[in-house]
């Protein structure tokens, strides 16, 4: 990866990591299990502006450095396994293309169906209910659906406010 020899892409990943490590901390409880966060937009914008592979590290720089600014649970690897998904997610989709609306639709969709509504709904059955993946399911679709238009409108606004700053910057 040359990307990471790069002065300014090693501090944007950095500063990327950093924001989602503290957008980490505040999330909104719905019960002992289900959360809304808000995590997953810096990995958006690595995605968007740094490629799927430097995404996926900071993906899974986030959900470590998360874990150790402030543990709700063991740490369990398949948390990590997502966040370098949800940065390969965004990059495939979303990296060196011109930011439209649908194109934030489908990445932020397929992101909810294979890292929100699949993945995550496996590590939290294996790792606290071991009662089979369609209860958890059924126990999380709603609040993942719910939260898609949400997450679609939060990424285009955060992708958008960084397209900005980033041609200002001439980063």
């Amino acid at each position: 990866m040359e990307k990471l020899r790069n002065t300014k892409t090693l501090a944007i990943a950095g500063m990327l990591t950093a924001i989602g490590i503290i957008l980490g901390l505040f999330k909104i409880p719905i019960n002992k299990f289900i959360e809304i966060r808000f995590g997953s937009l810096p990995i958006g914008v690595a995605g968007m502006y740094l490629g799927p592979g430097i995404a996926g590290i900071v993906g899974a720089l986030i959900d470590i450095g998360g874990f150790i600014v402030k543990p709700t649970g063991p740490y369990f690897p398949g948390f990590t396994i997502s966040g370098i998904i949800s940065g390969i997610i965004y990059g495939v989709i979303l990296y060196k293309k011109e930011l439209t609306i649908p194109r934030v639709i489908a990445a932020e969709a397929i992101h909810t169906l294979i890292v929100g509504i699949f993945l995550n709904t496996y590590w939290l059955d294996k790792l606290y209910f071991n009662n089979g993946f369609y209860p958890t399911l059924m126990m999380r679709l709603p609040k993942e659906l719910i939260m898609l238009p949400f997450n679609i409108i939060f990424l285009y606004i955060v992708l958008q406010a960084f397209g900005r700053v980033k041609s200002y910057a001439k980063v």
